[in-house]
């Protein structure tokens, strides 16, 4: 019983941490996961120990492995906390496309050692094509490349309209498709009609309540 308490103890630590680190709340990640509040509650208390397909499903969704989701970190780690600040660029649109704002509207103070490599920058959120995983008024994360792979989520500029959405990247054959997560919504079309430019992979959001 000793054994099972602390490595439920160990999960609720690692969780709680990768909570803290993209300042999620327990109810952001339900919502983005499909799961109730109180069974996600469970497992940060340590009441409850999840099943092995949700410990995969929490763990993609922090992009670590299970091993570093569920073991125990031993106590003397000193955490890095020089930070540096990331630039909010005004908002992308997750529903209708918005006028894509190149002003810097704010810098958020990020720890280096919670950034992944490459140059990153904020945009809001707007709408609800990409919900569940996605929340209007999210802060997104993107980390600035030309391309990322199918089933990627990332932020695109309609060189057409010189406007900004987000969306989950599939192709089938040349023909690339702007996927929203939400089925009331349907696929962008890319092509000569509707060129589009990707500026980067989304790697994180925040979510306030």
């Amino acid at each position: 019983m000793a054994k099972e308490n602390k490595v439920r103890l160990a999960l609720a630590n690692n969780l709680k941490e990768e909570l803290s680190k993209r300042r999620m709340t327990v109810a952001d990640l339900a919502k983005a996961l499909d799961i109730s509040d109180s069974t996600v509650r469970s497992w940060a208390n340590a009441e409850k120990y999840p099943r092995i397909e949700k410990i995969q499903q929490l763990a993609d969704f922090f992009h670590i492995t299970r091993s570093e989701l569920i073991s125990e970190k031993p106590d003397n780690i000193i955490p890095i906390t020089k930070t540096v600040k990331v630039p909010l660029l005004g908002e992308i649109a997750c529903g209708d496309p918005i006028l894509a704002e190149e002003n810097i509207e704010e810098y958020i103070d990020e720890p280096v050692n919670y950034l992944p490599s490459g140059k990153c920058f904020y945009l809001k959120a707007k709408g609800d094509s990409m919900k569940p995983t996605i929340p209007s008024g999210s802060k997104v994360l993107i980390r600035q490349q030309p391309t990322v792979e199918d089933d990627e989520i990332a932020a695109v500029l309609m060189l057409d309209t010189n406007e900004a959405t987000l969306k989950r990247i599939k192709h089938s054959g040349k023909t690339m498709f702007l996927m929203p997560d939400n089925p009331d919504y349907t696929p962008i079309i890319v092509g000569k009609d509707n060129p589009v430019r990707i500026l980067g992979k989304a790697v994180k959001y925040t979510a306030e309540l």
